[in-house]
């Protein structure tokens, strides 16, 4: 005679589907929204509209150099040679955003979130003058927030958070569905949000 406990196991019914999936929803919610709770608050984009609250944090510098002539060829200019030699003279950050020349001027600039510092060298002399800007913490964050000049693993990283706030919506919107009393009513609400934001595109854009 087989124990009680194991003919209770073998008599249990599974799971109906719709319980199933509601778990499944309800699973990914909640550890998505706690794997990304910083990302969510970073990304709010509060400070984006608040831009002069990092105006005071701004820092200017000029400096000088010179830049080996040989590398300053109009045709077949050593850009490695000359963005490394800037980058070491005044420890600068950033990438080279844009190095172009032509038969007077060589400009170089280098580009970070809330950074910026541009060289314009004189090619027959090698002289330069640079102008380097260092914004306040809020403008750092509100470039990594557009990703700008912040490189593409921060553009890998901005996708990647894209995803998963998109997954927290619509899954929060399926666990909707599996309330019945407050489903009529959250639905209202969501298609009150939609309208409102369509209103509000619709009168900015005019």
């Amino acid at each position: 005679m087989q124990p009680l406990s194991s003919v209770k196991s073998d008599n249990k019914a599974p799971r109906p589907l719709s319980l199933r999936i509601h778990s499944a929803i309800r699973w990914l919610h909640t550890y998505i929204s706690l794997v990304t709770l910083l990302i969510v608050l970073f990304f709010t984009g509060f400070t984006l509209n608040h831009a002069e609250w990092s105006s005071g944090g701004l820092t200017q510098k000029e400096v000088t150099g010179t830049i080996d002539v040989k590398w300053l060829n109009i045709t077949a200019p050593d850009k490695l040679n000359i963005a490394e030699k800037l980058r070491e003279d005044h420890s600068l950050r950033g990438h080279v955003d844009e190095l172009r020349i032509d038969d007077r001027e060589c400009t170089v600039m280098f580009k970070a979130p809330g950074y910026a510092a541009d060289a314009f060298i004189d090619v027959k002399t090698g002289q330069y003058q640079m102008t380097i800007l260092e914004e306040g913490k809020l403008a750092v964050m509100n470039d990594l927030h557009k990703g700008r000049y912040a490189g593409k693993m921060w553009g890998v990283l901005i996708d990647a958070a894209a995803i998963l706030l998109t997954t927290i919506s619509l899954t929060g919107l399926g666990l909707l569905f599996f309330l019945k009393r407050i489903r009529t009513g959250g639905l209202l609400v969501v298609a009150a949000g939609a309208l409102l934001l369509i209103a509000a595109v619709a009168i900015t854009l005019r």
